[in-house]
C-alpha cells in the first residue's frame, strides 16, 4: 500500500502492445507516451516505422529480448515484438486517493470482472458520468490492456483509475476510510434509486458469472438492486454500471 514515491509503474501507465496500437498512441497528440520497448528480434519496415514515429514524437525506444517484451505485455501472442507505456494522468494508487485532503466521494469497485470489453465500457461510462474513481484491482479483474482501451474507445487512458492488489484489499481500505459499501444484487429490496447514501460511498460491481465475491461480500454495508419490471433476470455488468453511474449524476443535479 506504499505512498506515491513507491508506486508501481503499473499504477502510472497503460501498456499497449502490437504495431498498430503503438503507432496510434505515438500519433495521438492528446497522449504522452513514456517509452517504447522494441524486441531485439524486431527488424524490417515495421520496426523502422515505429522507430521513426517514436523519434518524431520525441519518445525513447528501448531494445529488449523478445521474451522480455512478452512478459511486459502480458500477452505472448499479439505483442508483435513492441509495446508502449502510455501515461495515464488520472491513474494512481487507491491508497493515494484515500489519503487526499478531499478523497473521492463516489467510487466503483470492480470485483472479478474478467471480460476486457466490460471493464473498458465501465471505464468509459464512469468517466462520462464524472465519477471520481473506478477501482481496478491488479488481481481478479481483466488486465488494463489494448482490449480494454479499445472497448473504452480510448477513454481508458484518461479514466480516474485507482489501483490496488485485490478487491478485498480495496474493500478493507474503503471501510477503514469511512466509506459505506453497496453491492449490486438482483434480489435486494432496496434499489439504487431509493437508497440513502452517506457522504462517502463505494459501489461493488461483481463478476459476469459469480457476482460479488464472498470475501468482498462480507464487508458490504447494504445490497441494492436495479428494478426490472420486464422479464429479464439480470443486466450485463457494464449496463448495470451505466444505470448506477447516471443515477449518481441525477442525484448530484
Amino acid at each position: 500500500m506504499g505512498d506515491e514515491s513507491t508506486v508501481s509503474p503499473k499504477d502510472r501507465f497503460l501498456t499497449v502492445y502490437g504495431r498498430k496500437p503503438v503507432l496510434e498512441a505515438l500519433a495521438d497528440d492528446g497522449l504522452r507516451v513514456d517509452k517504447v520497448i522494441l524486441a531485439d528480434t524486431a527488424r524490417g519496415p515495421g520496426a523502422a516505422e515505429i522507430q521513426r514515429a517514436a523519434k518524431e514524437a520525441g519518445v525513447a525506444v528501448q531494445r529488449a529480448s523478445a521474451h522480455r517484451v512478452k512478459v511486459l505485455a502480458g500477452n505472448g501472442k499479439q505483442d508483435q515484438g513492441v509495446l508502449a507505456d502510455v501515461v495515464a494522468p488520472r491513474m494512481r494508487a487507491l491508497s493515494a486517493a484515500l489519503a487526499d485532503r478531499r478523497p473521492p466521494s463516489r467510487v466503483l469497485l470492480l470485483d472479478g470482472i474478467t471480460t476486457p470489453a466490460n471493464v473498458g465500457m465501465i471505464l468509459r461510462t464512469a468517466t462520462a458520468a464524472g465519477l471520481e474513481g473506478v477501482i481496478v484491482p491488479r488481481r481478479g479483474v481483466a488486465a488494463l490492456d489494448p482490449l480494454v482501451v479499445k472497448a473504452s474507445a480510448g477513454v481508458a487512458f484518461r479514466a480516474p483509475v485507482l489501483r490496488c492488489g485485490s478487491a478485498r484489499e480495496a474493500a478493507e481500505m474503503l471501510t477503514e476510510a469511512g466509506y459505506a459499501l453497496y453491492a449490486l444484487g438482483a434480489s435486494a429490496r432496496t434499489t439504487v434509486f431509493d437508497v440513502d447514501l452517506p457522504q462517502r460511498a463505494a459501489f461493488v460491481l461483481g463478476g459476469e458469472t459469480a457476482g460479488v465475491g464472498e470475501e468482498v461480500g462480507e464487508l458490504v454495508t447494504e445490497w441494492v438492486s436495479i428494478p426490472m419490471p420486464g422479464d429479464v433476470e439480470s443486466l450485463n455488468v457494464s449496463a448495470a454500471a451505466a444505470v448506477l453511474s447516471f443515477e449518481l449524476v441525477r442525484r448530484a443535479r
